[in-house]
């Protein structure tokens, strides 16, 4: 049984202080139309900081008497938590920063509902990134006067220490050239990073150092923001989210990972091999210890067996050499700058990127939905790459989510078919995943979500 504080009363800390009573009437309310319960699941994965499972479900159900309260006064605002987790309060207080990320969840929830939903054409491409946008301003993570130095790193949370105290070892090397750091927000591939960066900024007396992590309502519980994190933003859903990323990222970083890094990657390299976005420098880096050759060699094969050489020379591995890896992705800004300089282009959001509304739509992942992604070569690779993404999200559901664990258990593994030689790509791919225990954390034997058919 987990150490929990009974009730606690929490004052704002930087953000949202002010609610409207209609605003206050949503948060509370339960069931449908009410935002009650993305608010205590959100709230629930910020204090629940230190967590060693990534099984969304069985989080709620061990913490089912949490729940959060709003008390509205003429003063403000206060949150009122009941049965929070321990760990995240020092002799009574909650942890600054845990508070900091708490409000930055109300913040978010609030604004997405009383901004974005209704407020801007979801069903068209510039509506949803116009409201990628917003969303990011509203948190206050664009900065007009910032030059390029966002790097977005990717990875997993199921990593080996080898693979971790890389990561930490990367995010030095780039916080020493000045640079910020913005991940999922998570353990693992998504901390290592920030943990890294932090110790660079501080010998370099980088004192505005940022470290960005970006989620969403459906894996946020799967992975709770890890404590560095100083601006956390919590998107609508998951293709928002990876837009977010792509948007705001000035070169990007991919770690060893399992399914999700996947699916981060099968999103970039499809939107980077639409011709509307030849040509546009953002700089794509595969990286991780010589131990992690193996992973990466699966990897380059299955982009090339499946989306090509041309997908291939989109991106760069570079193994064991953090170093070298920051020196990459610093001389890559410079091109990042001088393209968007000429271009009159932002530096705080790629609004030149090209993102087809196939990668913009939320994909919900049912075993209907799986069964009819179209995996296979006789179709364009950009739209194969739509596809893949949305079976390695359906992947991510079943593995973490809630929804998708109990599909996965009322109605057997998700079938996913295709041509043979698609089908046994993702066959080697995703066995090395699960011999490399890259799947899942909560479980000591992985019994896979999914079931290929050829």
């Amino acid at each position: 049984m987990n150490p929990r504080v009974k009730t606690v009363q929490v004052m704002p800390e930087r953000s949202l202080e002010l609610l409207s009573q209609q605003e206050v009437d949503l948060l509370r309310r339960r069931g449908e139309g009410g935002q009650h319960e993305i608010l205590r699941r959100c709230a629930l994965a910020v204090l629940n900081v230190g967590s060693r499972t990534d099984d969304t479900r069985a989080i709620l159900e061990q913490y089912a008497d949490f729940d959060v309260g709003i008390l509205q006064q003429d003063r403000g605002i206060k949150l009122e938590l009941t049965n929070p987790p321990a760990d995240a309060f020092v002799d009574g207080q909650m942890i600054r920063g845990i508070r900091e990320q708490l409000f930055a969840v109300l913040r978010d929830v609030v604004y997405i509902d009383s901004e974005v939903t209704g407020h801007f054409d979801l069903d068209s491409i510039d509506g949803t990134t116009n409201a990628v946008f917003h969303v990011l301003r509203n948190a206050d993570v664009l900065r007009l006067q910032s030059e390029p130095n966002v790097a977005v790193c990717w990875g997993g949370h199921a990593i080996n220490r080898r693979e971790y105290e890389y990561t930490k070892d990367v995010g030095y090397q780039l916080g020493l050239r000045a640079m910020d750091v913005c991940t999922g927000c998570g353990s693992g591939a998504m901390k290592g990073p920030m943990k890294g960066a932090t110790i660079a900024h501080a010998k370099q007396r980088v004192r505005d150092g940022r470290y960005i992590g970006i989620s969403e309502p459906g894996i946020i519980a799967a992975e709770s923001p890890n404590p560095i994190v100083n601006e956390l933003v919590i998107m609508p859903d998951m293709e928002k989210r990876l837009e977010a990323f792509v948007r705001v990222a000035h070169a990007l970083v991919i770690f060893p990972g399992g399914v999700g890094t996947a699916e981060e990657l099968l999103f970039l390299l499809g939107i980077m091999m639409k011709p509307e976005n030849a040509g546009m420098p953002l700089p794509l880096i595969l990286t991780g210890p010589e131990s992690s050759a193996d992973y990466f060699r699966s990897i380059d094969r299955f982009v090339t067996e499946t989306l090509g050489e041309e997908a291939r020379r989109l991106y760069r591995i570079e193994l064991g050499d953090p170093a070298a890896v920051a020196r990459l992705v610093s001389e890559a800004m410079l091109e990042v700058r001088e393209f968007r300089h000429s271009h009159k282009d932002a530096f705080y959001f790629n609004w030149r990127l090209q993102i087809d509304r196939d990668f913009q739509v939320p994909f919900e992942a049912t075993h209907e939905n799986m069964s009819a992604l179209q995996l296979h070569r006789e179709q364009n690779p950009h739209d194969l790459a739509v596809h893949l993404r949305r079976a390695f999200s359906g992947m991510v559901a079943g593995n973490v989510k809630e929804d998708g664990i109990r599909a996965i258990e009322n109605h057997g593994p998700f079938e996913l078919q295709g041509d043979r030689q698609v089908v046994e790509q993702l066959d080697q791919l995703l066995g090395g995943f699960v011999a490399q225990r890259r799947m899942r954390l909560s479980t000591e034997t992985y019994e896979p979500c999914y079931r290929l058919l050829r």
